[in-house]
């Protein structure tokens, strides 16, 4: 069964969030941003993919999902890694190779594991972890799922497929999230995909439900008793039409100028500051100014 909603044509105003809400939404912006300076300024090595402009999607995540859930993240994990727990100190300085760092330094900005969190830059390589962990959780914790992120890209990898059959076959508590922003690193979906993702998952006989909604409590009335479902041993694919603000990683943006445009456009940032400007002023400034203190903090530490 696939289920769609979509606000694209008539851009319905947002509902104002709550203000824990938009100030992690502000924060890990402010997060992903200052990573950008810092590698602008030479204080940063190796490379980074930020979330920018996809931000919400954890963030509306979060109070669906529960401590005893394990979360799978991909290349692109700051923000599902930030709203699980919060921890901008750590994980600048895991980035950073400095003291404090959540993975000692060893994991750098894509390979994070903490608690029942774990992210990774090898594509597709979650989706049969997180089908092992579910089986596990269908065994010995019921009620517990495991959610595992992944983006449109990934659907060329073959691994996929196997997991998606295990977890259809199984009946295992798997929420799959497709965070699908219409280009795999420099190629659009349209020139890599046949056919969508709502067919692949009703090729295993899946769940799945598409929204371009970037607003919080629409999505989580929308996801909430779905996820209920998957508590229960029905798997279930989660399909965010998104965008990518940035570029693939530091720099290598190849969209065209009206593409960017596009999903400038619709970024919920701009959207959430037209709906309650003084307070999104005033969570902003906070925001940034909390991330400039960490980043200083961090930047003046040790190695680890």
């Amino acid at each position: 069964m696939t289920v769609t909603t979509s606000e694209r044509g008539h851009a319905p105003p947002l509902e104002e969030p709550a203000d824990e809400d938009l100030s992690l939404l502000l924060s890990v912006r402010a997060f992903e941003l200052k990573l950008l300076e810092l590698f602008g300024q030479g204080m940063l090595n190796g490379t980074t993919h930020t979330c920018l402009g996809q931000e919400y999607i954890p963030v509306a995540l979060r109070p669906l999902l529960r401590p005893d859930d394990h979360v799978f993240s991909n290349h692109r994990g700051h923000g599902h890694y930030l709203a699980r727990f919060e921890d901008y100190e750590g994980l600048l300085a895991e980035i950073m190779g400095r003291r404090g760092a959540v993975c000692g330094g060893v994991g750098g900005s894509q390979h994070i594991r903490r608690d029942r969190f774990l992210s990774t830059g090898v594509q597709g390589e979650s989706l049969p972890v997180a089908c092992g962990v579910a089986l596990h959780l269908r065994r010995a914790e019921p009620g517990a799922l495991a959610c595992v992120h992944i983006g449109d890209g990934t659907f060329g990898e073959g691994a996929v497929y196997e997991a998606l059959n295990l977890a259809a076959l199984w009946r295992l508590p798997l929420l799959v999230v497709v965070e699908n922003n219409g280009i795999a690193q420099t190629t659009p979906v349209s020139a890599n995909m046949a056919g969508t993702v709502a067919g692949r998952a009703a090729a295993f006989g899946i769940d799945h439900v598409r929204t371009d909604s970037v607003d919080l409590g629409v999505i989580r009335r929308l996801l909430a008793p779905r996820i209920e479902r998957v508590r229960e041993g029905r798997p279930l694919v989660v399909e965010f039409a998104t965008h990518r603000l940035g570029p693939h990683s530091k720099g290598d943006d190849t969209r065209p100028a009206e593409v960017v445009e596009r999903a400038r456009a619709a970024d919920w940032y701009g959207r959430y500051a037209a709906r309650c400007p003084e307070r999104f002023a005033r969570l902003d400034a906070r925001a940034r100014a909390h991330i400039d203190e960490v980043a200083r903090d961090v930047a003046g530490r040790e190695p680890s």
